[in-house]
């Protein structure tokens, strides 16, 4: 996007346990911010509220050319249509564009959370310049994005890019989507936490507790991260065995898709060398020899807000792109 817009944008990071909004540029600078909890479970109408005053907070009194918005689960695009979503509960063909486009008479756009992740990389992050391209968000949940020949690729029904659900185990635990083993069973921040508390509650010894108030029904992926830090060596073995899952799904989009570039983005990056050593040792013994020789795999350079600037990344393409 070479053109700079006077205007102001707004792009709505909506995650399963986190609302991002942000007021930016058409250079992809920051100019306000409203952060709030998604509380999923109070279902979509009250998600929606909290979605509508977080823009009005950052939008007030600027002049906005329109509003993007990624949304955690499977998006039909050319809609805006958000059809189900396994960390959004009741989240079942919900028309989120046209409300919002209602709510503040602006144009407005849909995509999957970790496809604008790809997208505002491609813009203002790593991905710059880059033609073949995946991102992989790894939070709550694992999503991707992904960019071949400099475009986004949407496929059919424009629901490409649901990486965390291929099937790593044919007998492994059921995912919140109904599949039975999928990627992001094994190697989200919420199986990191799920396998921590099986561990404790066998009786492993292990100061991961201490880091969540000595609640066990309060441990995350982030206690176990801050265990590790420490030498807990639970905490260590449980970061490894994400990792190396991690890296099993690395492989296959290494294979299938040849791209030049994988970003590892999404709560989980932020464990850095922890979590990606790991899983690039597989990678590296388990890769076809040609793909992951013509593949740099790195962590993402625009952290959390990676989801809100491809939302704004997302209005320049859709409004201001020839």
């Amino acid at each position: 996007m070479d053109a700079v817009i006077k205007q102001m944008i707004v792009g709505v990071d909506l995650g399963g346990s986190k609302i991002n909004v942000i007021l930016a540029d058409s250079r992809g600078n920051i100019e306000g911010r409203d952060w709030r909890d998604t509380l999923a479970h109070e279902g979509p109408e009250a998600v929606i509220k909290r979605i509508i005053k977080s823009i009005k907070q950052v939008a007030s009194g600027a002049d906005i050319a329109g509003i993007g918005i990624g949304a955690a689960g499977t998006c039909e695009a050319s809609t805006g249509i958000i059809t189900f979503s396994p960390n959004l509960p009741e989240w079942h063909n919900i028309p989120l564009k046209d409300i919002i486009q209602r709510e503040f008479g602006l144009p407005t756009y849909l995509e999957n959370d970790a496809t604008a992740a790809v997208l505002g990389e491609h813009f203002f992050g790593a991905g710059v310049g880059v033609e073949n391209l995946v991102y992989v968000s790894v939070g709550t949940g694992i999503g991707g994005g992904v960019i071949i020949g400099g475009q986004l690729y949407h496929g059919a029904s424009g629901s490409a890019g649901e990486i965390g659900h291929m099937t790593i185990d044919v007998n492994g635990p059921i995912c919140k989507c109904g599949n039975i083993g999928c990627w992001e069973t094994f190697a989200s921040g919420t199986a990191l936490a799920r396998e921590a508390m099986r561990r404790i509650e066998s009786g492993a010894q292990t100061t991961i507790p201490s880091f969540a108030g000595g609640d066990l029904g309060r441990v995350s992926a982030e206690s176990v991260f801050l265990a590790a830090q420490v030498g807990d060596n639970l905490a260590r073995d449980l970061i490894w065995r994400t990792a190396h899952y991690l890296g099993v799904g690395l492989v296959n989009l290494v294979n299938i898709f040849n791209p030049q570039l994988i970003l590892i983005g999404g709560g989980l990056s932020q464990m850095g060398p922890l979590l990606l050593d790991p899983a690039l040792k597989v990678v590296s013994e388990r890769a076809f020899e040609l793909p992951a020789r013509a593949v740099r795999i790195e962590l993402a350079r625009l952290g959390a807000d990676a989801g809100a600037l491809g939302a704004v990344a997302l209005v320049l393409q859709k409004k201001f792109s020839t």
